[in-house]
């Protein structure tokens, strides 16, 4: 310490720590020049001791005007060793550095102004403690203090100066505490952050594309900062650095990838448009690099599509379109399962143009990769079959051509109409509003005839019948009435004199037995009209219910349609076709007279010309009352002109297929009754003791009803509800 102070006057050292700045800046011009004295006298050692007395005595000194003094002089000892400053920087630096972090303000201040004065004379040697120096800046950027803020500033300034003087060694040590400043919310140090970000990338022998990823997380993170100022800064060097991956041959877009597909999620508008627009220029650039992130990055595309910002729209639409038409296999690592787990999920959106976009992707596998689609079948079948509920109409038809690619092979075309029919029980609301569209849709997706026959094969066996009669019901109506099951129609015309027709006859009526009017409209579509009026009446008072006369109520409007042109131009050959005149006669007897059907149908009938039932042969026996037994052993039946028809239609057996239609009914008739009983005995159980007891002591005092009246009562419990107390599944009242 003597030596120290034998080179330095008392006075001197007096003075570093008098509270007057211009005795403290005297005081270290004085000590300034005693350095240089000893540089030129080669006298190192005293100058470490001079060095180390200013660490000990002043810069770690309780007093503030002392810490402020031994500052300005280490700042001078630096100039006046000059050239030779460099080795003694590691005593020197560290010191200044710590008072960075002072209470006192002022402290601070000087500290920023020798740190000045001493990066001015070392220039670039002084970057061995650029991380500390960055540390204390970034900390300095958001000082409460203006002049310190400041200060810094300027120091700040400096510093990026000498940054070409940085080495890749450097950078990578710096890059760690970037990216640990890079969370920071406070306004000032942010833009500090981002004035370093593009200093340290305008250096060209730095290629900070190598370190994005360390930061680009924070740099998309100050995209939604509350200052216009930060939020610009940002998108500048984002978009710089965009700019720089368009034009670089090597980017780690894997890395960076994972980060954009978190930020497209983003609350803030801004953030998911700029992370859209990288991600869109990823998928042009990213090549194999990206393959392995397909189904992260169709994540964050399908709910893009559907934003509330129509810029982030159109993006999103234009990368998912170039994503869907690259070709690559699973041998290139393309994981199938991966994109159709996030077409899955994305089903469940709210948004109709997601859910749109997520089955073309899997429309799209289906074609392209049909093998490893049918691989994870099962687990995105139940998915599709719930999206056959989905409230709009372009979901759903998109659903149909996604089960009807599965459904090209035989087994899983089967596994589809069975959980379909499944479906259309366990939510009759489906049937209702999408039963035609899905049946409509899948025969022309599918063959018609293929179509049909297997839901019928299914409600043949069904064991809920009711379900099965309103659902043959629904398959009848689409038959009679959908363009698209035109030629199916024209094939069940000529089940007469063709055997596909007949063979298709016979596989529809088996289901088509659950619905007195389907067999009807069945028959009368195959031109089987001898069978349709015998139908009619093996009909007995329990199958004429409000059901049955809303069925008939339909059929005879749609006879009024193009689809029926054929039968009311043959009501002009009353005499050839007799059958088909008692059918509509059997009809119009089933007929309330006083409903809109009762007067359509007779209107139409007076403008057949006069036929005189007694004289036409068979139709006379048998209006005269031939039994059903006798009708048995006809094998078909046919017009009056139609005789000797039986060989001529491949005999389908009309006889059998009366049994099989008196089978199904009983069935319905059976469940009806024991649904009345079991009514009638649970109101009757319900009852109490007390209750019944009471009755039968005012009954002993009333007069009994006769036993007519009694018998009556049974009656009308057993008697179908009334028109208005009983509505079907789906259908209108009359």
């Amino acid at each position: 310490m003597s030596d120290a102070l034998s080179v330095i006057p008392s006075a001197v050292h007096r003075n570093l720590s008098d509270k007057l700045y211009e005795k403290r800046k005297n005081a270290a011009l004085d000590l300034e020049n005693a350095v240089k004295a000893l540089i030129t006298a080669g006298d190192h050692d005293k100058i470490s001791k001079v060095i180390h007395m200013l660490i000990k005595e002043f810069t770690k000194s309780p007093q503030a005007n002392h810490r402020k003094g031994g500052l300005i002089g280490l700042a001078a000892v630096t100039v006046g060793l000059s050239s030779e400053a460099a080795q003694y920087l590691e005593q020197i630096v560290p010191p200044v550095i710590n008072a960075f972090n002072d209470q006192d303000s002022r402290v601070r201040y000087y500290a920023c102004e020798a740190l000045y004065n001493i990066a001015k004379v070392v220039r670039g040697e002084f970057i061995f403690f650029f991380n500390d120096i960055f540390n204390a800046l970034c900390k300095l950027s958001a000082d409460s203090d203006a002049n310190v803020q400041s200060a810094a500033h300027l120091l700040d300034r400096l510093v990026k100066v000498w940054i070409f003087s940085l080495y890749k060694r450097a950078i990578e040590e710096f890059i760690p505490l970037l990216k640990d400043r890079m969370n920071v919310l406070n306004p000032y140090v942010r833009q500090f952050l981002v004035g370093w970000i593009t200093v340290l990338d305008s250096v060209p022998d730095i290629d900070m594309l190598g370190f994005l990823p360390d930061f680009l997380d924070g740099l998309f993170n100050m995209l939604s900062d509350s200052k216009h100022e930060i939020r610009q800064q940002a998108d500048s060097a984002l978009s710089e650095f965009l700019q720089e991956i368009k034009n670089s041959p090597s980017v780690d877009y894997g890395r960076m990838a994972e980060i954009l597909v978190q930020r497209a999620s983003s609350p803030d508008e801004f953030t998911r448009l700029t992370a859209i627009t990288w991600i869109s220029e990823f998928v042009k650039l990213g090549g194999d690099q990206l393959v392995r992130y397909y189904a992260d990055i169709l994540g964050a595309i399908l709910p893009c599509i559907s934003d509330k910002e129509e810029k982030i729209r159109v993006v999103a639409r234009e990368t998912n379109e170039e994503l869907r038409s690259i070709h690559v296999e699973p041998s290139d690592g393309f994981d199938v399962g991966a994109i159709l787990s996030v077409a899955r999920r994305q089903l469940s959106s709210d948004h109709e143009a997601t859910r749109i976009e997520a089955l073309n992707w899997i429309s799209t596998l289906l074609n392209k990769h049909r093998t490893e689609v049918l691989c994870f079948l099962n687990d995105i079948f139940d998915t599709l079959l719930k999206a056959l509920s989905d409230s709009s109409d372009d979901v759903v038809l998109l659903v149909l051509e996604v089960h009807a690619g599965v459904a090209k092979d035989p087994q899983y075309f089967r596994q589809l109409v069975v959980f379909l029919v499944h479906n259309f029980r366990a939510d009759n609301s489906l049937l209702e509003r999408r039963g035609a569209l899905i049946v409509r849709r899948l025969c022309v997706l599918l063959d018609a005839e293929r179509v049909y026959r297997e839901l019928s094969t299914i409600l043949e066996g069904e064991d809920n019948l009711d379900f099965a009669s309103t659902m043959v019901q629904a398959l009848n109506l689409i038959l009679l009435t959908s363009p698209e099951l035109s030629k199916l129609r024209d094939l069940l015309k000529g089940s007469l004199v063709n055997r596909e027709g007949k063979e298709l006859f016979v596989a529809l009526y088996a289901s088509w037995c659950h619905s007195p009017m389907a067999i009807i409209s069945l028959c009368l579509l195959a031109q089987a009209y001898q069978h349709a009026s015998v139908v009619i009446q093996s009909l007995v008072e329990e199958d004429i219910n409000v059901k049955f006369l809303v069925q008939l109520d339909k059929l005879i409007r749609l006879l009024e349609t193009p689809i029926f042109t054929y039968l009311r131009l043959q009501l002009l050959e009353p005499g050839r076709y007799t059958w088909l005149l008692k059918t509509l006669y059997g009809l119009l007897m089933l007929l309330p007279q006083q409903s809109a059907a009762f007067k359509i149908l007779r209107t139409r009938l007076k403008t057949v010309p006069t036929y005189s039932f007694s004289g036409g042969g068979q139709i006379s026996r048998a209006s005269s009352g031939v039994p059903f037994s006798q009708y048995m052993h006809h094998r078909e039946d046919g017009d009056a002109e139609d005789n000797n028809v039986n060989s001529s239609h491949q005999g389908i057996n009309f006889a059998a297929r009366l049994q099989q239609f008196e089978n199904v009914q009983n069935q319905h008739r059976g469940q009806a009754r024991n649904k009345v009983n079991y009514s009638y005995n649970s109101s009757s159980s319900s009852t109490s003791k007390e209750v019944r007891s009471s009755e039968e002591q005012q009954q002993q005092q009333q007069h009994k009803p006769p036993p007519s009246a009694v018998s009556s009562s049974i009656a009308d419990t057993n008697r179908p509800p009334s028109r208005s107390s009983r509505k079907g599944p789906g259908q209108l009242q009359l």
